[in-house]
């Protein structure tokens, strides 16, 4: 099945991964105007009043882009939405998406029909988060024109299902878009992405260590210097399982090698209680080895343009 055409038209078939905390209008500008999709989660907009203006400086700002650069338009941007019952903000966010006609909007921790409805009713296409084939029938079925594999390797909220077997699973009854999250950091792992079977490769960790990111700078320099050795998956910090710099969960006091389940019935997705918790304990996949530097986040992009040309060059005619 061809891809919507809001995913058809991007220079390079990568998302930049909504980072809680970390993404803001100023990265998603520069990830769309560099030709990918540029993302944030809802929920980093606090208070909530301010989701309108960022989400006005966004669409302002690519129209203007688009204007002056009509040989170059700027790639779409998506909003990620908690659809979980405990966001108490979601009917506003979405409300809010809908006055910007937003056109993705990623969902994640709970497939929601409604939700689907209300972005369809204004042109948006959804793609959902899953980590496993129950979870990506469940959102296919309740409405979802897409999904984002989130397989081992991923960081935050991740799965433990190696990307080559949720790939091939999910492929072998659905040919909507798909896009792959879990440790990619380079053009290659997009290409491999699409070799796999996904459409689009989903990146977000290699973005934390750019000038855009809104992330401290010792975060950054622990994803330049970290590879996948310091990466920890546990469900201590939200009650979901998910990965984790070691050196920031050291830092908190803690031992990474001795973390004691979570209750997984206080769950916090995004929160207050979330919000301190990812703000001294830092996300991250394991991908991380191939970052090296702290730079701006079209340097990030282009040498993954280049990097997947490279690799396409690399493999020449079969």
């Amino acid at each position: 099945m061809p891809l919507p055409p809001v995913l058809s038209r991007l220079e390079l078939p990568v998302i930049g991964a909504p980072l809680f905390i970390i993404s803001n209008p100023r990265l998603v500008i520069e990830q769309c105007r560099a030709g990918i999709v540029g993302a944030m989660p809802a929920l980093n907009a606090r208070p909530a009043a301010q989701l309108d203006e960022w989400l006005a400086e966004i669409t302002e700002t690519l129209a203007a882009w688009d204007r002056d650069h009509p040989e170059q338009p700027a790639a779409p941007f998506a909003v990620n939405q908690i659809v979980h019952r405990t966001n108490d903000r979601l009917e506003h966010d979405v409300a809010v998406c809908a006055k910007y006609r937003v056109p993705i909007v990623i969902t994640s921790l709970g497939a929601r029909p409604e939700i689907n409805a209300a972005v369809h009713a204004w042109g948006g296409v959804v793609l959902h988060d899953v980590i496993n084939v129950a979870f990506a029938r469940k959102a296919i079925e309740k409405g979802a024109d897409g999904l984002v594999a989130v397989a081992a390797g991923a960081g935050g909220h991740a799965g433990t299902t190696s990307p080559f077997a949720l790939v091939e699973e999910i492929r072998q009854w659905f040919d909507g878009p798909l896009a792959l999250a879990g440790a990619i950091a380079t053009g290659r792992g997009v290409l491999a992405a699409q070799a796999m079977g996904a459409d689009l490769a989903y990146i977000g960790s290699a973005f934390i260590a750019t000038d855009e990111a809104r992330a401290a700078e010792a975060y950054k320099r622990a994803v330049v210097e970290g590879a996948a050795d310091d990466i920890v998956y546990s469900n201590l910090f939200t009650g979901v399982h998910g990965n984790y710099l070691k050196c920031s969960i050291r830092n908190a006091g803690l031992d990474p090698d001795r973390l004691a389940p979570s209750d997984p019935s206080k769950m916090d997705f995004g929160g207050e209680g979330a919000k301190k918790a990812w703000k001294d304990i830092w996300g991250s996949g394991q991908g991380i080895g191939a970052v090296k530097a702290i730079v701006p986040a079209a340097q990030l992009v282009a040498r993954l343009k280049q990097e997947y040309r490279e690799a396409r060059q690399r493999l020449g005619p079969c």
